[in-house]
């Protein structure tokens, strides 16, 4: 082999041996970030157990309850075309994980007065599970 080939051979080893690397070294960030099937059957399931008779996650279909597209970053009583609680409507804030967390565990701790009807509670982490799910839907929608 000449010397010329040799040096066009290593660059091109060396440039398919970095890009190896790099995506070697990319592999388990970006797999980390994707939730896993097993917990995105998880989640749906808990909105369908603890949600799903009152509330949708499409645009525009309210039920019983507003629907909840998009809630997390959503000011308070703010939806169109719903009538909700005088103290929603004048609760003052934006739905935030933590706040949204406390509302679904006990709704009058976080808004008295509200039209949440009672349907038995739901633990932290179901309705951490209801939370993920609603975050999936809104990046869907």
């Amino acid at each position: 082999m000449q010397p010329s080939q040799r040096t066009s051979r290593n660059r091109w080893m060396r440039l398919i041996a970095g890009a190896g690397l790099a995506w070697l070294l990319s592999a388990p960030a970006a797999l980390a970030q994707q939730p896993t099937a097993a917990s995105d059957d998880a989640a749906h399931q808990a909105f369908n157990n603890s949600c799903r008779t009152c509330h949708s996650v499409k645009e525009g279909d309210n039920r019983l309850g507003p629907n909840l597209n998009k809630i997390v970053g959503r000011k308070a009583g703010s939806l169109p075309n719903y009538n909700y609680s005088p103290a929603m409507k004048d609760a003052g804030f934006v739905w935030d994980q933590d706040k949204l967390t406390r509302f679904i565990v006990k709704p009058d701790e976080v808004v008295s007065g509200n039209k949440m009807q009672p349907y038995g509670g739901v633990s932290s982490e179901e309705a951490v599970k209801v939370i993920a799910y609603l975050q999936a839907a809104a990046e869907q929608h």
